[in-house]
């Protein structure tokens, strides 16, 4: 059985695309998941642990005044984060993690609270909205149940927009095969 860092990787290698990661609250635990997947040097082009909030700034290019309003654990922090390291590393997708895995609030959230974010490249033909995408988290248990459904629930983003995007081509390609239907 393989492993969604697994099919991540199947899926970019496939599409010849590439992926940069951008971790918070998870600490490198997503590159750490990709990385131990077979073949991940053919799409995975590295990341940046940005743990404290100035870095998200300095490296990711997260906008200050953004940081300074509202601070590290933010959608739209989010979404700057999967943008900038896409920039930065030269990748066709980004990923991003912020968020408090505890034990105590951060900046006024409660432990829990992750943001997650996915930010690629726009291709009309393939019926993806491309772009960012951010979801919000409510999770539940101790630190590192949370640090580890966040992982889990990040890579799941990508790979529902890898293959929801593979599925389409699919689709087009079997229409050809059966007369145009």
């Amino acid at each position: 059985m393989s492993s969604p860092a697994a099919d991540v990787v199947r899926l970019l290698t496939v599409k010849g695309e590439t992926l940069a990661v951008a971790e918070s609250l998870t600490g490198g635990l997503v590159a750490a998941e990709i990385t131990a997947a077979p073949g991940a040097s053919k799409a995975f082009r590295g990341s940046v642990t940005a743990y404290a909030t100035e870095l998200k700034h300095q490296l990711l290019g997260v906008d200050a005044t953004l940081l300074a309003q509202r601070g590290a654990v933010d959608p739209q922090v989010a979404a700057q984060m999967a943008a900038g390291v896409r920039k930065a590393l030269g990748a066709d997708w980004g990923l991003a993690t912020t968020g408090v895995a505890g034990p105590e609030p951060q900046d006024g959230k409660p432990v829990g609270t992750v943001f997650i974010a996915l930010d690629g490249p726009f291709e009309a033909a393939s019926g993806s909205a491309g772009g960012g995408k951010v979801e919000a988290l409510r999770l539940n248990g101790d630190r590192a149940e949370i640090r580890m459904e966040s992982v889990r629930s990040v890579l799941a983003l990508l790979l529902k927009e890898l293959a929801g995007e593979h599925t389409g081509n699919e689709r087009a390609q079997d229409t050809e095969q059966n007369g145009g239907f």
